[in-house]
């Protein structure tokens, strides 16, 4: 069930209120007995429940790049041969 906002016309109390697609709108503010009028909400992006969906399903800007050896300093270098080394013990 969706949740609409509602604003009086008469005192400008904003409220929300959580009602079935099927009901018929508030027409009567709570505060003063002024008239409502339901406001269109932004409503909300899909919500994905369960196991499947992985952050790295989407796509975005920070994507990992090759690194360019060429480019590496030396103390980068270094770094990178030892992780190499524990990985692959001769």
């Amino acid at each position: 069930m969706p949740t609409y906002d509602y604003r009086c016309t008469d005192c400008g109390y904003t409220f929300e209120h959580f009602q079935k697609m099927t009901d018929k709108p508030l027409s009567q503010c709570d505060n003063c007995g002024g008239e409502l009028k339901r406001l269109i909400g932004a409503g909300l992006g899909p919500i994905f429940k369960g196991t499947g969906f992985y952050q790295t399903d989407y796509k975005n800007g920070n994507s990992a790049k090759p690194v360019d050896k060429k480019k590496m300093n030396k103390s980068t270098e270094t770094a990178a041969k030892t992780v190499s080394d524990k990985k692959n013990p001769a």
